[in-house]
């Protein structure tokens, strides 16, 4: 595959040397699979919401440790980018993975792994902390996301589509308002969060451990585990459409998410961890309600709405922040948020329709690649200008013009599609 995107550029395959023997698992040995039942489909997808939201939790509070332990931005946009890098790491080690073990065991292994990174977190006493929690998330996150993404399309395809939208915007929204209420309302804000979250995690892990597994097992997982980033010939196609929009619109999550407390505190004077989360919901919650919302639309006709959405929305925010308009500024994360969720909807349904259920989890584990790339890169280097310039607000605004060209650039890309482009279904 050869995918060009504005903020990374991927090779057709990523492949390291791996040496192991062939896995020893019963040959073409199907696990029962269960009734598409209601119960464990929100399960999974509840899984999804409190891991994306365990990822946005920590921005409400990077001001408390920053008044606490002194460091600068660009430490902020590192310790972000390590969970970022990780993330990658995981998604094309083990993405794949519950292909051919099950869903299962990579989810609770996933599970166990948060629960960690939580009591990390809740015990930090410096920077190196962060950066340990962030690395447990992000491998936890990588390892479960395309397993969750997979699992629910085998309990059902049409919902299961939706939800692999929708879920990772939600989370998000409620990561991000909920920390923020927590940090902003109630005591013990750097230990509150990740205790909360823990309950979480340990009740969901629980509820994995009672339901039937929804995949199958298949031979091949050791080779499984050699990293490469490739698509089937039928979803090819579709992803070089999708890549535009996928990179425009997890780089403006990037934003909001690295830079977005700060900015709205030097800008506007709230409270940078309130209403960093406030924003950051605002931009992820409108993201979820599109996806809802559109649902019914074709994914070229989604992708081409959020990009014009995401654009003009950007434009808003970039009004806003030169303006000092507060008011102007959420209005625009709200516009530039549903073209995100619409945008993300339209890529993930255009590619997910080309996949067997063999390859669901590879081909979710190459979206999610492009989308944090998208999201990690241009933060990292924002931060690391801001640093250097220690100027954030121009900052900021350059890195605000970045997501608006990305945008304008999917518009293009969309609106040159012939019609019933990405559209095509692999029954």
């Amino acid at each position: 595959m050869t995918t060009t995107c504005p903020a990374a550029s991927l090779p057709p395959t990523v492949t390291t040397s791996l040496a192991a023997p062939p896995l020893a698992v019963p040959r073409a040995k199907p696990v029962a699979k269960p009734a598409a039942k209601p119960a464990g489909f929100y399960l999974l997808a509840s899984i999804t919401i409190s891991f994306l939201a365990g990822s946005s939790a920590p921005t409400p509070l990077y001001p408390v440790y920053q008044a606490l332990w002194g460091f600068s931005p660009a430490t902020v946009t590192a310790v972000f980018s390590s969970y970022v890098l990780v993330l990658l790491a995981a998604l094309l080690v083990f993405g794949r993975l519950s292909d051919h073990i099950g869903r299962k065991p990579v989810i609770l292994a996933s599970v166990a792994l948060q629960l960690v990174a939580m009591a990390v977190f809740a015990g930090a006493q410096g920077v190196a902390a962060l950066y340990a929690g962030r690395i447990l998330q992000g491998l936890a996150t990588g390892a479960a996301i395309a397993a969750v993404g997979a699992g629910m399309l085998d309990l059902d395809r049409t919902k299961g589509t939706i939800a692999n939208a929708v879920a990772p915007a939600m989370g998000t929204a409620l990561g991000g308002f909920v920390s923020g209420l927590l940090v902003h309302y109630l005591p013990a804000p750097t230990h509150l969060v990740y205790a909360v979250l823990a309950a979480l995690y340990l009740l969901q892990g629980l509820g994995i451990a009672l339901l039937p597994e929804p995949g199958q097992r298949r031979a091949g997982a050791w080779a499984s585990l050699k990293p490469q980033l490739a698509t089937p010939e039928a979803a090819r196609a579709p992803l070089r459409m999708a890549v535009p929009i996928l990179v425009a619109g997890w780089a403006l999550a990037g934003f909001y998410a690295s830079l977005g407390p700060a900015l709205i505190h030097r800008v506007f004077g709230f409270d940078a961890s309130l209403g960093g989360g406030f924003a950051l919901f605002l931009l992820a919650g409108s993201a979820g309600i599109a996806v809802l919302v559109l649902k019914d639309l074709q994914p070229l006709r989604l992708m081409q709405i959020g990009a014009a959405a995401l654009a003009t929305g950007m434009a808003g925010v970039l009004w806003a922040l030169s303006s000092h308009q507060p008011g102007g500024f959420l209005a625009a994360a709200i516009l530039a948020g549903i073209g995100f969720g619409t945008g993300f909807q339209g890529g993930v349904r255009s590619v997910v329709a080309t996949a067997s259920p063999a390859q669901r989890a590879g081909v979710l584990s190459v979206v999610f690649v492009v989308s944090y790339i998208a999201m990690g890169l241009p933060a990292v280097i924002a931060g690391i200008v801001a640093a250097r310039s220690g100027n954030l607000v121009a900052t900021g605004l350059g890195f605000g013009g970045f997501v608006l060209a990305l945008a304008l650039l999917a518009l293009r890309a969309t609106t040159a599609s012939p019609p019933g482009a990405g559209s095509r279904v692999l029954e």
